[in-house]
């Protein structure tokens, strides 16, 4: 195979309780990557439209990152050129990154005719995250690779477990056109917590996985409730009591901050209730002078995907 185009989903990592945990991927929110060989040995990586900012140094750019690992490992030196449309901002706690490195990842597999298991190229996409934000997570890259609803119960080795989940269920997303830093967000978590709220934060996570494979939306309600990463992190997301506060209103399942933020997202029992909260959310963030860009989603059971291959 000479050439290959792919798509890699966003994703929702977090998700309530389940910090660092849970994750999941979306439909029709991400990054096309494409990946060619070249006649030479250099990793090229094209200017990336939309986004100037993004560095295309092979060994500052996750894509670059990924595909330099992938290739050292196989012993290779062949040149690559990466082309990547990006469709989810940098810093949306939409796992931007992640998306990007996952897709480099699949796609890179793919060309080198699949030497490496599912697990193995979220690992490397994880060390690609950990290159640039120098902590190997894979909450946001696994679901990008595996779709759907992923569980990673640990690293050394790495485990990862998909969950099933309600296809029928809808994602409520806005993004509020601010800056939120993933390293200055995880500085305000606290270093220790009480045994009462590890022991409810833990009743709780089992409740999100027992909701999730029963499809039963009220263990899923019941379980969104995040004692540690929420009321730290609400703060840094303008009017965020106030959208969590509409979304409940309009009959959502449950609502809580995407990623590190400043997205938020609200499950719903269907497309409606979605549309119903996002045109609340727009308002609110007009009324606040804030640009925002809202989205609608099922869980994405599928993840990576080729579009494209020659």
């Amino acid at each position: 195979m000479k050439a290959i185009k792919i798509f890699s989903p966003a994703t929702i990592s977090n998700i309530g309780p389940g910090y660092d945990i849970f994750g999941l991927a979306l439909e029709h929110i991400g990054d096309t990557i494409e990946l060619s060989w070249r006649s030479d040995s250099k990793i090229v990586i094209a200017p990336v439209e939309g986004f100037p900012d993004l560095p295309l140094a092979p060994e500052k750019n996750i894509a670059g990152i990924v595909a330099q690992l992938m290739l050292k490992d196989q012993g290779l030196t062949k040149g690559l050129h990466i082309s990547i449309q990006k469709n989810v901002m940098p810093g949306s706690g939409l796992g931007s990154s992640g998306s990007s490195a996952a897709g480099t990842a699949f796609a890179l597999n793919v060309l080198l005719d699949k030497p490496y298991s599912e697990l193995e190229v979220v690992n490397f996409a994880m060390q690609g995250e950990a290159v640039l934000a120098g902590k190997a997570h894979a909450d946001n890259v696994a679901p990008a690779v595996m779709g759907g609803f992923t569980l990673v119960t640990g690293y050394e080795p790495l485990k990862v477990y998909s969950i099933p989940f309600p296809e029928a269920m809808y994602i409520a997303i806005v993004h509020p056109q601010v800056e939120v830093k993933t390293a200055e967000a995880r500085k305000l978590l606290p270093s220790t917590i009480s045994l009462e709220a590890h022991t409810t934060q833990g009743g709780n996570i089992a409740g999100m996985v027992a909701g999730m494979t029963s499809k039963n939306y009220d263990w899923i309600k019941q379980s969104m409730d995040d004692l540690i990463a929420e009321p730290n992190r609400a703060a840094l997301i303008p009017a965020y009591s106030a959208a969590k506060k509409l979304a409940l209103e309009s009959g959502a399942i449950g609502c809580s901050i995407s990623g590190s933020g400043p997205s938020i997202f609200a499950f719903t029992k269907e497309e409606a209730t979605a549309k119903k909260i996002t045109e609340a959310w727009q308002a609110l963030y007009e009324e606040q002078a804030i640009i925002s860009k809202t989205y609608t989603s099922r869980i994405n059971g599928e993840g990576c995907k080729i579009l494209t291959s020659n």
